[in-house]
């Protein structure tokens, strides 16, 4: 499963750390750290002071659907796995049934119960692949249909010592859906929301729509590839080269495919785009693992879902309602 989000550069933005800000165009950009990740903020002028609005979603949901946090409830249903069920609160336990819910849609390529493979690859440090007994010990613990979710009581139970429940492949999403929404009920329709991969683009940059980068998976950080126009919608991107290390000629990433705990082979990289910004940050991952092929047979039968993939030639192949712009080839 994906651990970090690939990069995505806002061309109508700009990018700072800490707490600074830049204006641009009677824009405003602020940036803090959440989730292990920089959140990069263009508002309009006027509606700067609503970027904690933002901030304040990414902490909430860091708060609520962390499993590596000791004191978080998800930290909880995996410690007692095997053991009893633990009672949710009703937004956790929706985050958790709509994981389960891209697990079904995704057969599998996307599963919710990948964290039972946290520890087995070192991506920091690049060291031998794991042992392969202890890799498909772990991956005898990843499967998304065995989880035991009670509606009425409000309960999930992990059936096996073990198993255990990750949210981040959908939590950055879902925090960014919150955040817009939040900004639209406080009247901002104009603004970007960048976490890692993933931008939410509201409304348009004057009177055109936002214009979105999307790197080339063997080039440089700031070489991009391809530039898609959009609005009111969200794109998320995950590749091959934002955790990896190469061992005798082979690389090996950090989107491990859930049924085999192995790195996703298929695809360089995977861009998703849909105003449903939780199903796009899952579908980003899951591409990964499905490939061409079945990954582009899945957006067709989706509503409101189009993608732009790199196979392992460097060819770039997209679905037919993307806004795209080619800047060059990806590097073969």
């Amino acid at each position: 499963m994906r651990l970090f989000l690939a990069t995505v550069l806002v061309f109508a933005g700009c990018s700072l750390g800490g707490n600074e800000q830049s204006q641009t165009s009677n824009f405003v950009s602020t940036s803090q750290v959440a989730m292990t990740t920089k959140i990069d903020v263009l508002l309009p002028e006027t509606a700067r002071h609503h970027a904690e609005k933002v901030y304040d979603t990414f902490a909430h949901v860091d708060a609520t659907a962390n499993e590596w946090k000791e004191e978080a409830v998800l930290a909880e249903v995996n410690r007692q796995a095997g053991i009893q069920p633990v009672v949710l609160s009703e937004e956790l336990m929706g985050l958790v049934s709509r994981g389960l819910a891209l697990g079904e849609v995704t057969g599998g390529a996307f599963d919710v119960t990948w964290a039972a493979m946290w520890g087995t690859w070192d991506f920091v440090t690049p060291k031998p692949p794991p042992d392969m007994a202890l890799l498909a010990e772990k991956v005898a613990l990843v499967d998304y249909r065995k989880v035991e979710v009670h509606q009425e009581k409000q309960t999930v139970y992990l059936p096996m010592k073990g198993m255990k429940l990750g949210l981040g492949g959908i939590a950055k999403g879902y925090a960014l859906d919150g955040a817009a929404a939040k900004l639209r009920a406080a009247g901002v329709e104009d603004f970007t929301i960048t976490a890692g991969g993933q931008v939410y683009a509201g409304g348009n940059r004057g009177d055109r729509p936002w214009r979105i980068g999307i790197r080339d998976p063997r080039g440089e950080p700031d070489d991009y590839f391809g530039i898609v126009s959009l609005s009111d919608t969200s794109i998320s991107t995950s590749g091959d080269y934002e955790r990896f290390f190469v061992k005798d000629g082979v690389r090996y990433h950090h989107i491990l495919d859930p049924k085999t705990g192995q790195p996703a082979r298929k695809l360089r990289s995977v861009t998703i785009i849909s105003p449903d910004a939780t199903l796009a940050d899952a579908l980003s991952t899951a591409l990964m693992v499905m490939g061409k092929t079945s990954g582009m047979a899945l957006v067709s039968r989706l509503n409101n879902v189009e993608a732009v993939l790199v196979d392992n030639a460097g060819e770039v192949h997209m679905s037919p309602g993307v806004d795209f712009t080619l800047v060059h080839q990806p590097i073969r």
